[in-house]
């Protein structure tokens, strides 16, 4: 769907700098999606694989965020294996709704109700980012953190459109629990992509 540079804005690698590849297609839908336009792959031009590594080789930070959409809906391995051969250090980001392809040095799992992740996703899993749009969501989290291994980082994401409303509550929930960290959208508030 698109590329670009730019910074890391949420979870675990907030503030690093990588090249974004955002792949067409999504089998989950959530309502509060920040890019719906990435739902319908036949919206978007299949692009050449060895381009697109290409462009990723080319950045000076050698880190690469494989995201969407649902990035899984796509055998990842050849994508993985080049950047892996060009230094390129591979994060993705993924609801886990699919089989896991390719070879990644950091697995962003966020799970969604409409399509609970897989077995082979939730055990590679480093860091469960749980987004909670209201209190129901909680419960939701901790199904999906008892899914996950014991080194898996853990956070709570306010949904954007409601995180005045949330955010309380999130603090509150891991005051209260504190194997949970806050994930917020920084690049929302840095006016980044």
């Amino acid at each position: 769907m698109e590329e670009f540079y730019s910074l890391q804005g949420e979870g675990f690698n907030t503030g690093q700098a990588a090249y974004f590849v955002r792949i067409g297609g999504c089998d989950v839908g959530c309502k509060w999606c920040d890019v719906k336009e990435s739902w319908n792959a036949f919206l978007f031009p299949p692009s050449l694989t060895d381009l697109i590594i290409e462009h990723v080789l080319q950045n000076p930070a050698k880190a690469v965020v494989v995201t969407g959409g649902e990035p899984l809906l796509y055998n990842l391995e050849y994508l993985c294996r080049e950047l892996k051969r060009g230094g390129v250090r591979t994060f993705l980001e993924t609801s886990g709704s699919q089989p896991l392809s390719g070879e990644w040095d950091w697995i962003c799992l966020s799970p969604k109700k409409e399509s609970p992740p897989l077995h082979d996703v939730v055990e590679k899993a480093n860091e469960l980012k749980v987004i909670i749009e209201d209190s129901a969501d909680f419960s939701w989290a901790e199904e999906n953190a008892e899914l996950v291994s014991n080194g898996c980082i853990l956070y709570l994401q306010p949904e954007w459109s409601q995180r005045e409303k949330i955010m309380p509550q999130i603090i509150y929930y891991i005051q209260a629990n504190p194997k949970w960290k806050i994930s917020l959208q920084s690049h929302k508030y840095m006016s980044i992509p």
